[in-house]
């Protein structure tokens, strides 16, 4: 009887584990601290708890029992099963993969953006001044998001806390502001037609982070384009440099008789009269000084910028480009040439073999100039496809072998110049005379000897619009602030290196409005504007993602023949051959 009781005792005892346990529990869930005596409750209990458990089964023989040992497996399974899936669950929260199956990749980040997030010298934050919560919103803030860890968004209801709205001056449901230490800056306005852009969303973070301000200059007063809104103006354009925090001006060399010290990039956009020399001389003067300058010079134009083009070897071929290729494309006519072959460089690099095209462009030829290095960056199709006309006047375009030029053409070059400042202070003329720079742009090996200097970096094959005779003018071609070939040896502090950058486009009209924001005729002007302003850290461009039309156009005919034979000759068809079996086994 007393080993009995005592069984019964201790089988009595052990129940006070889960009353211990339960005892933890409420105390911690009813003070919401988990301090030291709800956890020394709940050890005590958990570990009563198991060893009445395994007192119990070493009594009963419990762990010998078949169905103990199947439930354990079970168990046992069951336990595993949950590790694993918690694992993934796990790793996928911490290590984020996603596959954009779409073509034009919607639901991924630009280059440029994913670039610019995830070198962020201080946290960002988006606030979002709205009660919906659109997914497609949420889905492209979470891209960001998912970029750094020091981009934040947040949704805030403006009536539930006014204060916030009053602090960034909220005065609609819908705007979108972006934060970064004490700046603040407008997004834009978010509603049921217009959702978060990620153009916009990148434009003003790049504005935000980046304390710099390029000054862009546009000469006027030669019949360039006007820079407010009209028929062919590139207002659009303005705007897109604004978005990219560049500051724009117009210019008239007219009136100043230099280029201004601030400005980063000078833009002549299709004059159509001629400079005068004077405004030439302070253009190529702004160039010697390190200066950055965009040329869009349209056919049947003579700007009189041949001096200025001599010196960095370019000249304006006076044909019409024409492609054939493209008219049933882009529905302009075979004077609009299509280009998707672009060259390597850091204006086109990102590409690929995207469309952008150029109503009424003229090509380029590009020469050997000593010290200067060129960059093809649009060229055509080859001919038969597209050709160099001389006719402008036939309304039948056709090639003529004595006067027209065959395709590829080169309608677009970026040029590099790399020239040593004048000394500050007066050195000692050095016994040995220190050599200009070798050219860096050969394509084409020269016969002429005063070329044979080469450089082992390999450079892109020009344009075949490009003549490979060297003028006898070539091997001294005027630099005026350039220092002659026997230069003298001053110290390293004494002297200092800049670089000119220009890009060259035979047309205007592709930056126009209406144009501009037509594939990627808009990356092709920004791009070059900010690979001249010498940003290169800055991101270029983003072109907006469009989903592709695929759904399918049908005449009327073919619509009543998809009607009649899905109606009518498909259930004949399949009637006959139910005919025929029946028949067969007949």
């Amino acid at each position: 009887m007393k080993i009995v009781a005592k069984k019964k005792l201790w089988k009595y005892l052990f129940w006070l584990g889960p009353f211990l346990i339960t005892v933890g529990l409420t105390v911690g869930l009813v003070s919401e601290q988990w301090g030291l005596i709800p956890l020394v409750f709940l050890i005590t209990g958990i570990v009563i708890s198991g060893l009445g458990i395994i007192w119990q089964s070493y009594q009963s023989n419990w762990w010998n029992r078949r169905s103990t040992q199947a439930g354990t497996n079970a168990l046992v399974a069951t336990l595993a099963v949950l590790a694993i899936l918690g694992l993934i669950n796990f790793l996928g929260t911490r290590y984020h993969l996603r596959v954009d199956l779409t073509e034009a990749q919607l639901f991924t980040l630009a280059p440029q953006s994913r670039e610019l997030v995830r070198v962020l010298p201080q946290p960002v934050k988006v606030w979002v001044f709205d009660i919906n919560q659109n997914p497609q919103d949420r889905e492209l803030l979470e891209n960001y998001q998912r970029q750094s860890s020091k981009f934040k968004y947040e949704y805030i209801d403006p009536q539930a806390r006014p204060g916030l709205a009053e602090k960034f001056g909220v005065k609609d449901y819908g705007e979108v502001y972006l934060e970064s230490g004490d700046k603040r800056q407008l997004v834009q306005t978010i509603n049921e037609n217009e959702r978060l852009s990620e153009i916009r969303l990148t434009g003003r973070l790049q504005q935000l982070t980046n304390s710099t301000t390029a000054k862009v200059y546009l000469l006027q007063g030669h019949g360039e384009r006007q820079l407010s809104p009209g028929k062919d103006a590139i207002s659009q354009a303005v705007q897109g440099l604004g978005n990219k925090n560049f500051t724009t001006s117009p210019l008239n060399l007219g009136e100043t008789s230099k280029v201004p010290q601030d400005a980063a990039v000078v833009i002549v956009a299709g004059p159509k009269r001629g400079l005068f020399e004077g405004e030439v001389k302070a253009l190529q003067e702004y160039l010697n000084r390190g200066g950055n300058l965009l040329l869009m010079i349209d056919p049947n134009t003579d700007p009189k910028l041949n001096s200025l083009l001599q010196e960095w070897g370019v000249r304006l071929d006076n044909r019409l480009a024409v492609d054939v290729s493209g008219e049933s494309v882009v529905g302009l006519g075979p004077a609009a040439p299509l280009v998707t072959e672009y060259g390597q460089h850091p204006i086109t690099k990102d590409f690929g073999n995207g469309n952008s095209f150029y109503p009424i462009a003229r090509p380029l030829e590009i020469t050997s100039v000593p010290g200067v290095q060129a960059t093809p960056l649009l060229r055509t199709k080859p001919y038969p496809s597209s050709w160099a006309e001389s006719d402008l006047q036939s309304e039948k375009l056709e090639f003529n072998a004595d006067k027209d030029l065959k395709g590829p053409l080169t309608l677009g070059v970026a040029l590099t110049r790399k020239q040593a400042a004048k000394p500050v202070s007066t050195p000692q003329a050095s016994p040995t005379p220190s050599p200009l720079p070798s050219p860096t742009t050969q394509s084409k090996t020269s016969p002429t000897p005063s070329l044979s200097t080469k450089t082992p970096q390999a450079l892109p094959s020009p344009s075949p619009t490009t003549q490979s005779k060297t003028s006898p003018t070539s091997p001294t071609s005027p630099t005026p602030p350039a220092s002659p070939a026997p230069a003298p040896s001053p110290t390293p502090s004494s002297q200092t290196a800049s670089e000119s950058r220009l890009v060259v486009l035979g047309n205007s009209d592709f930056a126009t409005d209406g144009l501009f924001q037509q594939q990627l005729n808009g990356d092709v002007f920004l791009n070059s504007v900010t690979w001249l302003s010498q940003q290169d850290q800055q991101p270029l461009s983003i072109r907006p993602k469009e989903p592709k039309n695929r759904r399918i156009t049908l005449t009327n005919t073919q619509a009543n023949l998809l009607i009649l034979s899905s109606l009518l000759l498909l259930p004949l068809i399949g009637f006959a051959i139910a005919v025929i079996i029946w028949w067969k086994r007949r």
